[in-house]
């Protein structure tokens, strides 16, 4: 997915930015840069590889040779950023969190206008400098940016950093979210709130879908009322939010909770104790415990010094491995156990049926998950939270497969919540991971714990419900 933080203030801002934009870095595996500004040196820059190394290593360094009031940073997990451009526009440096899906067809429309492409990444195109040509193309900064809403087909939002001041604009549709944060003589705007509150910034504003708004030293200036719908994605409070970031209002922690405790309140599994599979699973199994009312214990712990999330590596044997490295069970608390426990998902399965091969195998009586969302039936067009090519890697999918001998046929019934369908694929889930019993929670229920209309909240994964912006 990524993450992006930039500030604006009175006075030398490279330690905010470059805190802030570390507290992005579960957001994103693969790259990081930052960029800043000030009118006696200009523009600077600096993009590293996180691949084999963390944020604050690659950068601290570096920060003396940084120096302004206004700056923005990205942790990415796709192409090399900042981009820095000159255009009529004037010199800008900008920060994407973006899944482009129809990249190569904008690539291929600007080349036929003999516009270039210079910034190539792997022999792949690089989505932000795409961005960036289909805002030159604009008039102004906000005619761009309503250009890039209108043209690109998946989801995209940014941050400028200008020669006066830093533009925000939010996705079309809010898939991702952009909250602004202030403090005497400083601003911020960021993905999440979690960034904010040890650097002494209030949370102050979410920008709206499609909204585009002018950061300087005296305020906010909107440049762009937001559009009327929203589809945020839903995903952000099963998996990637951290706990302690809000969304639209709603805290990440909560609804994981929320979501916990009405599974356990639902369910008439005779356990003895329930645990979590860090960090996700933990609210849910918190929340599940006191639903249900037995305890939790910490059966399986994450060992967080040196190993980061299990999908960093492109290699799916080498994830496993570092999935199952960065987990430690606790034997003395599975020996003899009915366990239940909480994840976020079940995507593929492996890294799911290793632990409860495990858990077995380290003396535990029973296994059963509950997952705090419904089954991934949809792969996701919008963000790109997993590292599948293909939809057949959703264990949902090869379930079908194997059913119906088709992996689109009767998707409907499928992610329908207790059809005869959606019952068979989820007993048969469980019978291939050698778990005891699986559970998954309702959409009904992931909606509730949320708080939001289903109306305004992306459930594509589950339901296949969602849509492409369309102009207002």
């Amino acid at each position: 997915m990524g993450g992006f933080f930039g500030t604006i203030s009175v006075k030398d801002c490279v330690n905010d930015l470059f805190y802030g934009t570390d507290y992005n870095s579960h957001l994103g595996t693969k790259r990081a840069g930052i960029a800043t500004f000030n009118k006696e040196q200009g523009f600077s820059r600096s993009i590293h590889s996180l691949e084999r190394d963390y944020f604050r290593s690659r950068f601290e360094k570096e920060l003396d040779g940084f120096g302004g009031n206004a700056g923005i940073g990205v942790i990415s997990d796709t192409d090399p950023q900042p981009i820095l451009i000159n255009s009529h526009l004037g010199r800008y440096a900008v920060v994407t969190v973006a899944k482009v899906n129809n990249l190569r067809e904008i690539a291929q429309e600007l080349l036929d206008k003999r516009m270039h492409l210079s910034e190539m990444s792997a022999n792949n195109i690089n989505q932000t400098e795409l961005i960036a040509l289909l805002i030159n193309m604009g008039d102004t900064f906000e005619d761009g940016i309503r250009l890039v809403y209108e043209k690109v087909k998946g989801s995209c939002s940014m941050l400028l950093l200008t020669e006066n001041g830093i533009i925000a604009a939010r996705d079309a549709l809010g898939r991702t979210p952009i909250v602004i944060g202030q403090k005497e003589g400083a601003y911020a705007a960021t993905s999440e709130t979690t960034a904010l509150p040890n650097l002494d910034y209030k949370p102050i504003k979410d920008v709206g879908p499609g909204e585009i708004v002018r950061i300087t030293t005296d305020g906010i200036e909107v440049l762009k009322e937001p559009y009327s719908k929203c589809q945020i994605c839903s995903f952000l409070w099963v998996y990637y939010g951290f706990p302690a970031s809000d969304f639209e209002g709603v805290n990440t922690e909560y609804v994981r909770e929320c979501n916990g405790k009405a599974m356990g309140e639902e369910d008439d599994t005779v356990a003895d104790s329930v645990c979590g599979i860090p960090d996700s699973g933990v609210g849910t199994a918190i929340g599940y415990a006191e639903g249900h009312g037995i305890p939790y214990k910490r059966a399986v712990l994450k060992y967080t010094p040196t190993w980061p999330r299990s999908f960093t590596p492109g290699n799916q044997s080498r994830r496993a491995l570092v999935a199952k490295m960065k987990l430690i069970p606790n034997r003395s608390l599975l020996k003899g156990q009915r366990i239940v426990m909480c994840d976020d998902s079940i995507v593929r399965g492996t890294q799911l049926r290793d632990n409860v091969r495990t858990f077995f195998d380290y003396g535990a009586k029973e296994v059963h998950a509950r997952i705090s969302c419904p089954p991934l039936v949809y792969a996701c067009p919008f963000i790109g939270f997993t590292a599948s090519k293909s939809e057949l890697e959703l264990i949902t999918r090869r379930v079908i497969m194997d059913f119906e001998g088709d992996p689109n046929k009767d998707l409907d019934k499928y992610a329908t919540t207790d059809t005869p369908q959606y019952k068979r694929m989820v007993e048969e889930i469980g019978k291939r991971l050698g778990l005891s019993s699986v559970k998954f929670n309702k959409i009904e229920t992931l909606i509730k714990a949320i708080g939001l209309p289903k109306e305004r909240v992306c459930t594509h994964c589950f339901d296949g419900s969602s849509y492409f912006f369309e102009k207002e």
